[in-house]
Formats: C-alpha cells, structure tokens, sequence
C-alpha cells in the first residue's frame, strides 16, 4: 500500500479508536466524581461532612503521588514531552504508564482538583497513533506526524471541536507539516469529532450574531488588555515564583518528602474550596458554559473572589501532581475575568454583552499563558461564530501575550520540570555558563 494510503487509513483508524477512547475516560471521570460526591459535586458537596470534603482530594491526590512514584511518566502532560521523546528515538510511554495516566487523572479530576482532561487526551490519541503505526509501518520520519494525528483526534474528542483539535496539533509538534501533510491531520480530528459528538456535549455558544460585528467591542477589547494583565500577572506571579520558590524551599530541606508535603497542601487547599464554593474547584467546563451562556448569576465581587481561588487552585493542583491538563482551568478562570469586567462596563453604559467577553476573557487567558495564540482563536470561532468575540479575541490575545512576555517568560511548562532537583537545575546552569 502507498506511503499516503496507509497514513490516510492510520487517521481513520486513529480517529475512530481514539473517539471511542476519550468518550469512555470522560464518561468514567463524571461517574468518578458522581460516585465520590454522590450526585453531581457542584450539588451535593453543600450536604457532605466537612471532614469528608477534606478527605477526598487529600485521599485521591496521595494516590495519584503514588502511582507516579510507581511510574514517572504518569505526571508528565503529554504533546511537548511526547514529541521530544520521538526526537530522541525513545518510547515515551508504555501502555502500562498510559493507564496509570488515566487511572490518575480520573481521580485528579473527580476528586475536585483544577485540571482539565485536554493532556490526557492528548497522550490517549497519540498512544494509539503510535500503536497503530507498528501495524501499518509508515516510515520512521513519518512518526511525528503520526503523533500528531493521535493529539488532534483526542483534542477534537474531549472538546467535541475538530478545528481546535487540528490547530492546537499544529500549533504543538507538527508546524513543519502544515503545507505538504495537514490532510490526515483533519481526517483524524473529524472522525474522532464524529464518534465524540454522538455521546459528549461541547461548549456551546447561544447568542451568537455572527458576522454582525459591532465596533464598540474593540474600546472595550483595548481597555480588557490591562484588567487581564493584572490577573496574568497575579496568576504567573504565583505559578513562577511564590509556588517555584517554596518548592526550591521543600526540596532543600526535605527533598524525599517533596511530593507528600505538596500533595497535603493541594488536598487541603480543594478541600477548603469544596467546602466554601464547590463551582470553584474541578476542572471548569461547567462555569465556562454558564458565563459564556449567561446562565450563572453571580455578583462582581463574588467573580473576583472565585477567581483569585481558582488562581490559586490551578497553581496548586499542578504543584501537587494533579494529572491532567491546564486548557479548561485557565479558561474558567479567563471566562469569569471577562464576564465582570463586562459588567463594569455596563454600569457605564458600554453597550457589551458578558457572555461575549466571558468567550473572549476564555480564550485570551489559555491563549496567553498555553502560548497558544492560533489555538486560542480557532477556540473562540469554534464556540461562538460569532465576530464579535473572534476579532476582540485575536487583538487581545497578541497584544497581551507581547505585553506578558517583556515581564514573564512565558513558555510550555514541562510536568516533569516543577521535580527536578534544585541540585540539578544549578548543575544545568553552570554547564551552560560554560559552554556560552
């Protein structure tokens, strides 16, 4: 069979097993999260014992510190080290390692932490891509194409989105092969998308009014980039440097206990949010769907408040080993930024609309910090169609990624770097001193 052939029917394959795939591990996530809380979380947390609302995460996120132990490449996200791992010519994950990833995530996710389920579902799609391949035997400088297939289907999967899927692919380990090689890329996606569709419900936009753009988005866009930088800066701040700093601290003075002593921290910290607000924990796609859809009544002061927590608990999460990814985290929390500054506005009558820059605080926020601009807009097209939010969002997410960086060097924060030794990272320092 011709090399194009086999690619081509590898997609299809691809596409199909992966949607199959991630349909099973979020239906197993809801239900993991059902049977811990008993009911819907958001629902009957109210009703749980305190104690038992504490136990939960601290319990779950022990377990999943365990299963990494046990297996290291559990922690790691999935696209950039995949896509390393294919540079080096190493096996990046065994099937064994990809269900203790699942295993992992599932309790990360349903035990209330903020992670998203977008990594895994990346490293799920990319491993059956690569399964495939030893059957079909596409060429050795084919296998980062192959992987990037797998990513995109399990992306266009678990956000029921095939052009976020195919871009955020692109955009991640397969650039090179955009002019030439993008087909079986879409071909992936579409089918999983098709599987995915029949039994997930994706994040949809109901108040979209197309191509009927209004200019007085943009004032309001410019006037948006500097409220998301406070909260960029809050956010990055500690991520990179209060959370990065008392990790140096732990692994100085007591470098064996490192993953216990952060996975208490983040198991008491979900449990106080449980137990305080229970919408401000777990991954978020219920309070991007709300806002975005107007359907969460909730007070500017009570938004700043929520996403200072959800700052807090997304830097948490990732510092305790939570599995999964940062997509609908950071969404969440750039969804409620958008939402009150917009009602702001309209206490000075700026003829905005919430549910518009909660889409565009959404994408702008995951765009920023992911360092996914392209991604970040083919997200707000795919939720809304709606120019209103596209344009703003597209301005926004430049402008505030250049302004961001000249502070923060932003870039794609490997899972296994928040481990590595303080020893180690000197080590690496001086080495390059002296080959500069």
């Amino acid at each position: 069979m011709p090399i194009v052939a086999r690619i081509l029917t590898l997609s299809i394959a691809t596409g199909l097993l992966t949607g199959v795939a991630i349909t099973l591990y979020v239906l197993a996530t809801r239900f993991g999260s059902e049977l811990l809380f008993f009911g819907n979380p958001l629902e009957s947390a109210g009703t749980l014992p305190v104690w038992y609302l504490y136990a939960v995460p601290t319990v779950a996120i022990f377990v999943v510190n365990h299963l990494i132990e046990r297996e290291p490449g559990v922690r790691e996200y999935g696209v950039t080290e995949i896509a390393e791992a294919v540079k080096g010519n190493s096996d990046f994950i065994t099937l064994k390692g990809l269900f203790l990833k699942i295993v992992a995530s599932i309790l990360s996710l349903a035990s209330g932490f903020d992670v998203g389920n977008e990594g895994p579902s990346a490293a799920i799609g990319a491993m059956i891509a690569y399964k495939l391949n030893q059957l079909f035997r596409v060429p050795e400088r084919f296998v980062k194409l192959i992987l990037s297939i797998g990513a995109s289907s399990g992306i266009a999967a678990v956000f029921v989105s095939p052009i976020t899927g195919i871009v955020f692919a692109v955009e991640n380990i397969a650039h090179e092969f955009v002019q030439r090689l993008i087909g079986p890329i879409i071909l992936g996606a579409i089918v999983a998308f098709g599987i995915a569709y029949q039994f997930l419900e994706p994040i949809l936009f109901r108040y979209s009014v197309g191509r009927e753009f209004h200019y007085d988005y943009m004032p309001a866009t410019l006037l948006f980039i500097p409220v998301m930088l406070l909260f960029l800066f809050i956010y990055l701040t500690l991520k990179n440097r209060l959370l990065h700093h008392l990790n140096r601290f732990v692994l100085k003075r007591f470098e064996k206990y490192r993953n216990l002593i952060f996975a208490l921290i983040g198991g008491v910290s979900i449990g106080t949010l449980l137990t305080l607000a229970p919408f401000t924990a777990f991954s978020g796609h219920e309070v991007v769907t709300s806002l975005i859809n107007d359907k969460l009544d909730i007070s500017v002061v009570l938004i700043v408040l929520v996403v200072l927590l959800r700052i807090l608990a997304t830097a948490l999460s990732l510092y305790a080993n939570a599995v999964g990814g940062l997509f609908l985290p950071l969404m969440s929390i750039g969804a409620l930024i958008g939402y009150g500054y917009a009602e702001v506005l309209g206490l000075y009558e700026f003829q905005v609309e919430p549910y518009s820059f909660a889409a565009i605080g959404a994408a702008v926020f995951m765009g920023v910090v992911m360092r996914l601009p392209l991604t970040a807009i083919v997200l707000a097209l795919e939720i809304t169609y709606d120019y209103n939010v596209i344009i703003p969002t597209g301005v926004a997410v430049v402008l505030t990624s250049y302004v961001a960086n000249l502070k923060f060097n932003i870039r794609k924060l490997k899972a296994t770097e928040i481990k590595i030794s303080v020893e180690e990272k000197e080590c690496q320092y001086e080495k390059e001193a002296k080959i500069k």
